[in-house]
This record gives structure tokens, C-alpha cells and sequence, in this order.
């Protein structure tokens, strides 16, 4: 049946509930409304308020909960309602959730996982479009992930869940109901940190992740040109092979995410691609990304996040070159 990314995060969460009675769901809004974009409707009603909590309007106290439920045996699943607001959450996944692990030479893990709707593209207010993926990605022991179809969704959110780590999951809102594509009810997982190729090619390699795959392949079907595709779907850790190989099949690059420019997670891959296929290279690395500056307000966002005119003209400009 064609599902959305919603209702493939809902079908995720509703499944390992029944399958882990230690799989629990908490957030702001998560259990009496479902979440803010109702990802999490129904939950409550079929597995009761102990295992679905509304939580106080605390990032920290969200992050710090899970820390401590996961620690002690239980498998959190919690809401950060919009992406923007992770900061006060991050001392909590790097302080604790990612090195605890670490911190006591193996005998203790936080197998958690933080959902978060991340990315401009639905006219929100400050802070609730930011794509910091980077950041996050440069923490280790924290696992980074970014789905792009509801398939993917679904297989990889169960892997996140039963991983023995925590897990930052940032879904792509612009895209949460817009993209739909069949989902299996049978159980299945994606695995974490493996790529996947939407498309072959021997021209140029385009790379991206979230909801920028859905407007890098338009971008691709706009040029004259056999370009392999490339969905990340983990940024960390990154499939550095999938990435390493298609670069020297092709000779070119490009990377598209409406992160900001400086310090965006295109700047680790160009890096591993020097380091790793440099003489194969036939042109400098493109990125195609967002802005040195905030996400801007209402349709001030169509001109920061790249659309594929701007993505097509990029991959030219490297096959021109």
C-alpha cells in the first residue's frame, strides 16, 4: 500500500511496540495529540499512557530521560518537536547518550533513539527549519540519520530502535506527505550507515540525503547527462565505499543539502574524496547547499533552499568543466 513518511514513522513505532514491550514513546505532545505533525497518533489509546508520555516543554529533560530509561534496560523513543530546538538537548547526547559506551569500557549503552522533523520548505517560524546535521554528525558515538522515502523510513527507524547506540533520527518534513511509495507490513529493517543508489550512471556523481533527493533527482532528469544518484541516508556513520567507488566510475562530483555552505556535511565528503580518489577526479567537487545565514521566513525560503534549476546548473558547471 502507498504510504507517506508519517505514516511509515507510525507504522515503525506501532510495530516495535508490539514486538518490545521496552519500546517506549514520549515527547511534547506525543500521547494526547499525537505529535505535532501526528506521527505518533493512535499510540496511546492502543498501548496506554505508561508507554506514551506527554513530557513538560524541556529539551534537556527529554534528552536526559532517555539517557537514563536506556541505560536501564529500556528502549526510548523521544520527540524533539522541531529540530531547532536540539540545542539545549545536545550536552545530553554528548555528554552522556554517545560516549556512555565509552565512559564505562562497555559495560553500559544508551540504545536510544531521538526523532526530530528536521529542514525548511512549510513556512515555519525562526527555528523550526534548521538543517544541522553536521554538528551532530561530528559527535562520536552518536549515530546520524536521514531518511528520503517512506520505505526507507520505516526499515531504517527500526533499525535505529533495536540498535544497541543512540540514534539522532531527523526526518525531512517538507517531505513527510508529499512522497508516497509502497510499504511492506511485513517487518524488515534498513540497515544503518549503507547508501543507497537511486540511480546509475557513468557521467557524474550526485550525492545528497533528506528531502534535497526529491529535488535532486528532478534536477537530474533536467540535464543531458548519465548521472549516478546517490541517497546518503546515514551521515554518520557514512558509507565512505559507496561514495569512494561511484566517484572514480565517473571522475566528477557534486553534493547538494540545504544545510548552510561552511561547515556543512559536503565539506567531510570533497574531504574523503581527496583523501581517498583524488587522481580520478576531472573537476573540483561541487556543493549545492544552503546559505551562510538562518533559515529566512515564509517565501523567503524558496531562494535559500536549492531547487533543481539551481542543482541542474551546478551539475553542467562539473560536466562542463
Amino acid at each position: 500500500m502507498a504510504e507517506t513518511i508519517i505514516n511509515a514513522i507510525n507504522m515503525a513505532l506501532r510495530e516495535e511496540m508490539e514486538r518490545d514491550d521496552g519500546v517506549v514513546v514520549f515527547g511534547e505532545d506525543v500521547a494526547e495529540t499525537g505529535g505535532v505533525f501526528r506521527a505518533t497518533e493512535g499510540l496511546k489509546e492502543q498501548f496506554g499512557g505508561d508507554r506514551v508520555v506527554d513530557t513538560p516543554l524541556s529539551e534537556i529533560a527529554i534528552a536526559g530521560g532517555a539517557v537514563g530509561l536506556a541505560v536501564f534496560g529500556l528502549r526510548p523513543v523521544a520527540e524533539i518537536q522541531f529540530s531547532g530546538f536540539l540545542p539545549p538537548a545536545f550536552d545530553q547526547l554528548v555528554t552522556h547518550a554517545s560516549r556512555i559506551r565509552w565512559r564505562t569500557r562497555g559495560q553500559w549503552s544508551a540504545p536510544m533513539v531521538v526523532r526530530t522533523p528536521y529542514g525548511a520548505g512549510i513556512r515555519a517560524l525562526e527555528h523550526h527549519s534548521e538543517s544541522l546535521e553536521g554538528a551532530y554528525a561530528h559527535v562520536p558515538g552518536l549515530q546520524v540519520v536521514i531518511p528520503s522515502t517512506p520505505y526507507d523510513t520505516k526499515g531504517l527507524l527500526k533499525s535505529a530502535i533495536r540498535s544497541p547506540d543512540p540514534v539522532l533520527f531527523m526526518e525531512p518534513k517538507h517531505i513527510y506527505r508529499s512522497v508516497r511509495e509502497d510499504v511492506p507490513d511485513d517487518d524488515y529493517e534498513v540497515p544503518i550507515g549503507e547508501a543507497a543508489v537511486r540511480r546509475e550512471g557513468e557521467d557524474v556523481t550526485v550525492i545528497s540525503w533528506g528531502a534535497m533527493m526529491q529535488k535532486t533527482l528532478e534536477a537530474v532528469d533536467r540535464i543531458d547527462a548519465d548521472a549516478e544518484v546517490i541517497d546518503l541516508r546515514t551521515i554518520s556513520p557514512m558509507d565512505r565505499e559507496t561514495v569512494v567507488e561511484s566517484v572514480k566510475k565517473t571522475g566528477r562530483c557534486v553534493v547538494v543539502h540545504e544545510a548552510p555552505y561552511s561547515g556543512g556535511w559536503a565539506s567531510e565528503i570533497i574531504a574523503t574524496i581527496n583523501d581517498e580518489v583524488l587522481m580520478y577526479l576531472e573537476a573540483p567537487v561541487e556543493r549545492i547547499t544552503g546559505y551562510d545565514i538562518p533559515v529566512p521566513l515564509l517565501s523567503m525560503e524558496d531562494y535559500y533552499i536549492p531547487h533543481p534549476p539551481r542543482i541542474a546548473a551546478g551539475i553542467e558547471d562539473v560536466l562542463d568543466y
